[in-house]
């Protein structure tokens, strides 16, 4: 069956190629037609084509490489102004928490004075009443308040105080007080 349709396909060739010229229109009988060229592709490259050919290809490398050069270079500039905001933010979070970091300072030391006004005044309190009430309330404190009161009064105060404050509380306050703590 191939056989056939090959002799086919060769016979019909044969006949156009020497058909009669009424056939194939201007083309006399005796001049046989010419068989078409092979595409240019199939055709071995000559090398001033094949050099035209290697320019061309490594002219639109450079063309890709440039393109992607660009690319790169608009994002490195995107990421240096990312960058630059960025550190503007951390400069300017450093300079709120330097400022929240002198309000806490600030506020400490206020309230250190006001705690020093006040231990004054309770100094002064305890100083005014009888020796016998005044041993009375700082028995009754937490023994590190009756310790740091005890160490803010004055020599005489505390002789006074003494005789009625309990034994524990005194003898901690002297052993306090001997340590140099």
């Amino acid at each position: 069956m191939k056989r056939i349709v090959l002799l086919l396909v060769l016979a019909g060739a044969a006949a156009w190629q020497f058909a009669p010229s009424w056939l194939a229109g201007n083309v006399s009988a005796a001049e046989p037609r010419p068989m078409p060229k092979a595409a240019p592709e199939a055709q071995a490259p000559t090398p001033a084509r094949q050099f035209a050919d290697d320019a061309a290809a490594l002219e639109l490398k450079r063309q890709q490489l440039m393109e992607r050069e660009a690319a790169l270079k608009a994002k490195e500039e995107a990421l240096n102004r990312l960058s630059a905001k960025l550190e503007a933010k951390v400069t300017e979070l450093n300079a709120a928490k330097k400022a929240i970091e002198m309000s806490l300072e600030n506020k400490k030391k206020v309230e250190a004075e006001k705690n020093k006004e006040r231990y004054k005044k309770m100094l002064k309190i305890y100083k005014s009443l009888k020796a016998e009430e005044a041993g009375g309330l700082i028995n009754k404190l937490e023994p590190k308040m009756a310790i740091d009161l005890l160490d803010q009064m004055d020599q005489k105060t505390v002789v006074k105080l003494i005789p009625y404050i309990t034994q524990p509380r005194v003898l901690e306050w002297t052993r306090l007080n001997l340590a140099g703590k």
